[in-house]
């Protein structure tokens, strides 16, 4: 570890310094006693500048890095920052719209407030949805994808640490500071950690821009082809080799990010993540005023703003300075995989284009055959040749004669994609053979050692993640314990018992997530967390936009609402467009929004926005039928000072 000495240091002191703030500002005065509410909510007495740092901390774990900077890389390019802008939008409609009634009303949890407008049934079902979506996608989520990725980047940079070790590590730091100090130690060591993210980041884009500039031309790859000349600056460079990334909007047919769910089915997420999940809205609740919790939040939401810039570009750089490595990458994985007998008998995994024509398929860019060897290619080939020709018979395709001459020809043109099958009955083409989840990793092979720009770039993404298991911990113990055992276990317990409560479910859940992700075998259910949230997401943002503003509607109508909205989803997401009839799609195909003729799937985004319609749809049916005789009044429940912060008003209203 010699040659990482310094990093190291820098990196053991980072963690003893967030441990340190957070045991040392969460300290109670001797002889006094700790409350639910000075555990949970940090007494309510949070400044605007813990809740902005504490937010974005919170958000932003070393996955996202990793994830988003892999989608800069890859074919999403400046479109994924969406999710970003989008929710600085988002943060200044909760500061001003959403916030006045949740502090009003004194609720410790999201799902209390449902008890306020609707009746105990809405809030027992909120808790207990959220309660499952924040275990198994966040807790176990975060624990997993956290611990992979610093397992991963210790290991590149000649440190030996398992995987379950990571986990175990993770775990622990996080669980300590939150069973000590509940979340005003997470606000204290948020505010080392979010700073230091933000930091962490910009190191690492300062980084790439320079070795963008300093590369010689014909070393980088630009996207579709792109090149730039030589002795061109950073902007002039990068704008040569990515135009075509530069682009907010990707067509209405893109599978990733098509432009139409920027109108609605964004924004579901978003409202639903920043202003009613409990995971993040903890830290709102906590404010000292309504002015603070104003000012953190557009705080965080210009913070957000920067965020593309200090990850989303470097991705994209990193695919100019590191396509070759990123393509050798998918290479290695998809030789190991062979080589432990990975694939079954009637999958294929040949590295070569499933085209039209072979003229085509030797047009196509990535090379990666070469890697896994003709014999071994030709010898797949083979086996799976009568499965192959079947399925481009039925999709309506001419196979190039693939002999092992021509694999070898091809592998020495540089021309691959990868082909995977599946039961024998699916095939998956993947255009591309770059492994765009490498970029963060490949950047940060950039940085110089020793010096101890490493070592506080990898206790930013170590802090990230603890942030992140930190937030989780404290939100879920908080609604076990406020939500359930409050509510229906002992009604009358001491905020002693409430304390002791909420640290015994913290420990619970710590030795959980990181058992559980410590033997997790597979990455891929995460894929789905976004759509798994979309089950919950529009019918509790439905719930709470709908008893906001129509406060004669029966108590019932939020029960009935949570209950609808995950059957219309599921409804709009297995069949799609062929919900509605082919004399409603075929004059919308037309207009250019990307609905299909015929039917067919639809983006889950989309389908949460009709799920959001159906649901509010649904409720206002139900309000007309079922009145209350009197309005519901949101009674004043605070001892906080509910003046607004009109210099947030001016300054959210810029960003």
């Amino acid at each position: 570890m010699g040659n990482i000495l310094v990093d190291a240091l820098v990196f053991f002191g980072f963690i003893a310094c967030v441990l340190f703030v957070g045991f040392f500002k969460s300290r109670k005065a001797a002889g006094a006693e700790q409350g639910a509410e000075d555990y949970f909510l940090a007494g309510r007495g949070l400044k605007w500048w813990l809740i902005g740092f504490s937010l974005i901390a919170a958000n932003i774990s070393a996955e996202q890095f990793v994830g988003m900077s892999g989608q800069g890389a890859g074919l999403e390019g400046i479109s994924c920052a969406s999710w970003e802008w989008i929710a600085a939008i988002t943060l200044v409609v909760v500061a001003f719209c959403m916030l006045p009634y949740f502090l009003k009303t004194g609720i410790t949890t999201m799902p209390e407030f449902l008890e306020v407008r609707y009746n105990h049934v809405a809030r027992t079902l909120m808790t207990v949805s959220m309660i499952g979506i924040l275990i198994v996608a966040s807790l176990i989520g975060v624990t997993y994808a956290g611990s992979l990725v610093m397992h991963q980047l210790f290991n590149e940079f000649g440190v030996a640490i398992s995987f379950s070790t990571c986990c175990i590590i993770m775990s622990v730091i996080a669980g300590a500071y939150v069973l000590f100090g509940g979340l005003k130690a997470c606000a204290w060591a948020d505010l080392i950690q979010g700073a230091a993210l933000i930091v962490g980041g910009a190191v690492i884009a300062y980084i790439a821009c320079n070795a963008l500039v300093d590369a010689p031309a014909d070393s980088l790859v630009g996207f579709g082809g792109a090149t730039t000349a030589e002795g061109t600056g950073f902007l002039q460079r990068f704008m040569d080799l990515n135009a075509a990334k530069m682009h907010m909007g990707r067509p209405a047919t893109d599978a990733a990010m098509p432009w139409t769910i920027l109108i609605m089915g964004i924004w579901i997420p978003n409202f639903y993540y920043w202003g009613l999940n409990q995971y993040i809205t903890q830290r709102i609740l906590g404010s000292g005023s309504l002015a603070e919790g104003q000012k953190g939040i557009v705080f965080a939401a210009a913070l957000k703003l920067l965020i593309p810039f200090i990850i989303v570009i470097p991705g994209v750089i990193a695919f100019n300075l590191c396509a070759k490595d990123m393509a050798k990458d998918t290479a290695q994985a998809i030789v190991k995989k062979v080589a432990d007998g990975g694939y079954k008998p009637n999958e294929l995994v040949l590295l070569y284009s499933l085209k039209a024509d072979a003229k085509t398929a030797a047009q196509s860019e990535n090379a990666l055959v070469a890697e896994i060897g003709p014999e071994t290619a030709a010898a797949l080939l083979a086996h799976d040749a009568p499965i192959l020709e079947k399925i481009a018979a039925d999709k309506g395709l001419r196979l190039p004669e693939l002999t092992p001459a021509k694999i070898q020809e091809l592998a020495a043109q540089g021309t691959a994609s990868v082909i995977a099958l599946s039961s024998g009955e699916t095939i998956a083409v993947v255009d591309n053979s770059y492994k765009y989840d490498g970029a963060l990793g490949h950047l940060m092979k950039l940085i110089p050692r020793n010096k101890g720009i490493l070592g506080f770039v990898l206790a930013a993404l170590l802090g990230a993640i603890v942030s992140s298991l930190a937030a989780v911990l404290n939100a879920t113990s908080t609604l076990v314990t406020m939500d359930i055992f409050q509510k229906y276990v002992k009604p009358d317990a001491k905020q002693t018992t409430l304390v002791l409560c909420g640290r015994v479910i913290t420990v619970a859940l710590a030795v959980l997530g990181c058992v559980a992700a410590a033997n997790l075998k597979s990455e891929s259910i995460f894929a789905y967390i976004q759509e798994v949230q979309c089950y919950v997401s529009p019918g509790i943002f439905a719930v709470f936009a709908f008893g906001m503003l129509n406060r004669s509607a029966g108590r019932w109508a939020g029960a009935c609402g949570l209950l609808f909205a995950p059957l219309a989803f599921y409804v709009f997401n297995t069949w799609g467009w062929d919900v509605f009839p082919a004399c409603v799609l075929e004059p919308l195909s037309k207009i250019g929004m990307g609905i299909p003729a015929t039917g067919g799937a639809m983006h889950y985004l989309i389908a949460a926005s009709y799920t959001l319609v159906a649901t509010l749809l649904f409720m206002v049916v139900y309000g007309l039928v079922f009145r209350m005789p009197a309005m519901v009044e949101f009674d004043h429940k605070t001892r906080l000072d509910m003046t607004m912060s009109k210099g947030a008003l001016v300054f959210g209203l810029i960003v």
